[in-house]
């Protein structure tokens, strides 16, 4: 049974991204199907309910108005706190991508594993539609995902060894 915190949580996400029409780039589909998977991989880890509700809300303060005093607001020091440590801390005009990444990552080695281990999931998650649908791309993600790992140390174990291999079988399929 989902708590109320996690049905509020899906809820205020799925508002949030569908506010600004946001779907997913390779798809089209509604946007609220990655934070779901996110979630539900959370969930399968045994994660509290504020972990799982943040996985949910993980992309609303990057994509969408919703601030981190929004998710304060309305979900508590918690959820709110979470969400930050998995919020992009660098912006665009931070000098180039592999600086803005480096400055995402310093943030998320100081994640709590609850953090960690969103960001484990969501990786997971985005990994399959990069990688089918844009090659390119996908040698630059799959190179800044096996950096991520090198920090992501604290995040839940199953998850961690799952990207670790899923990185693995993509650079010796080369």
């Amino acid at each position: 049974m989902t708590s109320d915190l996690i049905a509020r949580a899906d809820a205020f996400a799925e508002a949030a991204h569908a506010s600004i029409g946001q779907t997913r780039k390779y798809s089209g589909d509604p946007y609220i199907i990655h934070p779901r998977r996110v979630a539900r991989m959370v969930a399968q880890t045994g994660a509290r309910d504020a972990v799982i509700a943040a996985s949910l809300l993980h992309d609303v303060v990057e994509d969408t108005p919703v601030t981190l005093a929004d998710i304060q607001a309305t979900f508590g020091d918690d959820v709110a706190a979470l969400v930050e440590m998995v919020t992009d801390v660098s912006r665009p005009g931070d000098s180039n991508r592999r600086r803005r990444k480096a400055m995402d990552r310093d943030h998320l080695a100081m994640a709590s594993a609850g953090g960690q281990t969103i960001k484990l999931a969501d990786l997971i998650d985005n990994t399959a539609s990069i990688t089918q649908h844009d090659p390119g791309f996908a040698r630059v993600y799959m190179r800044e995902m096996q950096e991520l790992l090198d920090v992501l140390t604290r995040g839940e174990r199953n998850l961690h060894r799952q990207a670790a291999t899923l990185a693995t079988q993509y650079f010796q399929r080369g």
